[in-house]
């Protein structure tokens, strides 16, 4: 018992609040090495000083907690290395994406804040067989569920001995954001009557009708406004939207710089005037 500290002096020498200890704590990353049953107050030893340090400077580079919770675990310094190195790669990843956003706001200084230029069209779309995978998902992952979620359907669609006929796009059934997560359905276009082989990616027709659409070219991270226009058109027309919005992807990422990627934002609409 000699060497128990308590909470606020181990604060100290650690450089993490008390809260943070507290939440470390519950998370089972950093757990007291005694508790005063009677006051509830913390004690930690001086050797917990090493793991919180590391606690703290993963945290700094902003490593999930889940992450840190398996690398403590870690005793062997390979795979440790291993889960550096992806966190790495994944930092380098997020880096690339801000310096796109960075871009993307210049453009829009230099064009004084309007946004890019966008034709509305409406025309009618057909009704298009597709193999489909709704997901459930999350901002910070919709990217990599996408990957993996058409990696899902191009293989259900190769094991039924067929092949895609068109090009893929997703269905946006929730709005997504920081707060929100949502139903994304992902969708390759195949031949009509094409049978696979069951969950959970299933064959379906998604029928037909009038879209408000328009064009995007550029990275896939600077399409919003393009859905603002859209949707802003089909508030001025006073029409009814009737259906989620799609994205359809009209050229391909791995043969195309981001600079030159088409999108087509699709709002299914009635005609209808309200």
């Amino acid at each position: 018992m000699d060497d128990l500290i308590p909470i606020g002096r181990f604060s100290r020498m650690s450089r993490l609040s008390v809260k943070a200890l507290r939440f470390y704590n519950e998370q089972g990353l950093l757990a007291p090495a005694w508790v005063d049953p009677s006051s509830g107050y913390r004690y930690y030893r001086r050797a917990q000083a090493e793991r919180a340090e590391a606690i703290r400077m993963l945290r700094a580079i902003d490593m999930p907690i889940a992450d840190i919770r398996d690398l403590l675990a870690d005793d062997d310094p390979e795979l440790t290395g291993k889960r550096l190195v992806a966190h790495r790669e994944r930092l380098r990843a997020r880096l690339a994406e801000q310096e796109q956003m960075l871009r993307f706001l210049q453009a829009l200084i230099d064009r004084g804040g309007r946004v890019m230029p966008y034709d509305v069209i409406v025309k009618e779309a057909a009704t298009i067989p597709v193999a489909s995978l709704t997901l459930h998902t999350s901002l910070n992952a919709i990217g990599a569920d996408m990957g993996r979620g058409f990696g899902t359907v191009v293989n259900a669609i190769g094991n039924a001995g067929a092949e895609s006929n068109g090009k893929p796009f997703v269905i946006y059934h929730d709005v997504i954001d920081e707060q929100t997560n949502g139903d994304i359905e992902i969708c390759i276009p195949v031949p009509a009557g094409t049978v696979l082989s069951g969950d959970p990616v299933r064959y379906r027709e998604l029928p037909g009708g009038p879209v408000a659409t328009t064009v995007h070219r550029g990275p896939y991270q600077e399409i919003s406004p393009a859905y603002h226009v859209v949707t802003g058109w089909i508030e001025q027309e006073g029409i009814h939207p009737a259906g989620p919005p799609r994205e359809v992807y009209l050229n391909d990422p791995r043969t195309v710089s981001p600079a030159e990627l088409l999108t087509e934002v699709q709002f299914p609409i009635d005609k209808t005037p309200r």
